[in-house]
């Protein structure tokens, strides 16, 4: 048996033993939304406009219990959805789940990342979150997914980042030591590290770390698995994720989660140092993106985790900065806000968005068939206005 296989029957034990992620089967639709998995959604955020179709092909790679899955079935009404997983335990669960919320536009694979090219076709969407570290060459893994990627296509990746876990690493090989010949005997290791938790003095740095983060999802085995028992897991920092991202072959669109990633919420009250993280440069001498965001991960340090979005070329992206282009766009309401109609409600990301009277009453209006001059007939607010809407991304805009 070769190391990748050996690694792949190790993960697909402990998923075996521990079906991941742990959440209650319904007998619903699941509730609210996460917005990456949103096709019109996440297609806003990555080029800033609506897709121009929704009859879609959407890959969960690595699916696990079929949490994600559910969600890419409930979200995206007109996709088809597969999801691929090397645990048949966890596969079954997914089955289940979807089978009674009525998420019937699925099907399911008992496939590793590895084997993805025998899945027939492209596909326009792939969601791959906390799988990729935990394979034995990443590289290959986002590669062989990247070969299953339509033109104009997304892909949201989801993996570890080193600093905001190095408790975890320690516990992990705490409970590996304490282990010893019974390494990969995942119900003793999550008896093990339950002893150690019970035992360590409260002000432990370890403990601690835990309580303040994790101790809320920890009750249950199945997360406390997943986190301090793996047998495999390989953790980013910024430097080490962009030679995985570079070695995709694929464009790097952006952070999802972009308020981390601005450096003004670290140094804003020193606008000299900001000046001069403007001019950062990179081996070659040019301004670096990257050496930004290392400067921030380093500057806070809590980073478990980077999610981020990739597209394959050609990635059309508009740009509303001309009057005629965005008075003739056909506006609408972003599907990933909660509490409206109301001047305060959740944005896309469930943050609370206070909306002005015009700005109000122009998302009243939008309903995918006015344009923006249309609108703006009636309401008193400009075409900043406007664009002020469409960055915080309460609306998404069709050119015409």
């Amino acid at each position: 048996m070769s190391d990748s296989q050996t690694v792949s029957a190790a993960v697909a034990k402990l998923y075996n033993t521990y079906p991941f992620p742990p959440e209650a089967l319904l007998d619903e639709p699941p509730p609210g939304y996460n917005w990456r998995w949103n096709w019109l959604a996440a297609h806003n955020f990555c080029t800033g406009q609506k897709p121009q179709k929704q009859d879609i092909r959407i890959l969960d790679a690595g699916c696990g219990t079929g949490v994600s899955t559910e969600y890419l079935v409930h979200l995206n009404p007109q996709a088809s959805v597969v999801g691929i997983d090397l645990s048949t335990g966890a596969l079954a669960v997914a089955k289940e789940r979807c089978q009674r919320s009525g998420a019937t536009r699925v099907e399911f694979h008992h496939l590793s990342l590895f084997d993805v090219e025998q899945l027939p076709g492209e596909f326009d969407l792939i969601n791959c979150v906390g799988v990729l570290h935990h394979t034995s060459d990443p590289i290959r893994g986002i590669q062989a997914l990247a070969k299953k990627l339509a033109p104009g296509g997304l892909m949201h990746i989801f993996v570890y980042g080193e600093l905001g876990r190095w408790e975890i690493q320690l516990m992990q090989k705490a409970i590996a030591l304490l282990q010893g010949d019974k390494k990969g005997d995942y119900r003793d290791g999550v008896k093990v590290g339950r002893q150690i938790f019970a035992s360590l003095p409260e002000n432990n740095r370890i403990v601690k770390y835990d309580k303040q983060r994790w101790s809320l999802e920890n009750h249950k085995d199945e997360n406390f698995a997943d986190m301090y028992v793996h047998p495999q897991e390989i953790d980013y920092n910024i430097e080490t994720l962009f030679e995985l991202i570079d070695a995709s072959g694929l464009e790097f669109i952006g952070f999802s989660n972009p308020s981390f990633w601005d450096l003004e919420r670290l140094l804003g009250k020193a606008p000299e140092l900001i000046e001069r993280a403007k001019q950062l440069s990179d081996a070659c001498g040019g301004q670096s993106q990257r050496q930004l965001y290392r400067l921030i991960e380093l500057l806070d340090p809590e980073v478990t985790h980077y999610e981020f979005f990739l597209g394959r070329p050609p990635l059309i992206k508009a740009d509303w900065t001309d009057d005629n282009a965005l008075l003739a766009a056909i506006p609408e309401l972003n599907p990933c806000i909660e509490g409206f109609p109301s001047q305060c409600f959740f944005n896309y990301d469930y943050q609370i968005v206070n909306l002005s009277v015009p700005e109000f009453e122009f998302m009243q209006k939008c309903d995918a068939n006015s344009t923006v001059a249309d609108i703006l007939a009636g309401v008193q607010l400009g075409l900043d206005g406007v664009r002020t809407l469409l960055q915080q991304q309460l609306i998404l805009s069709t050119p015409v």
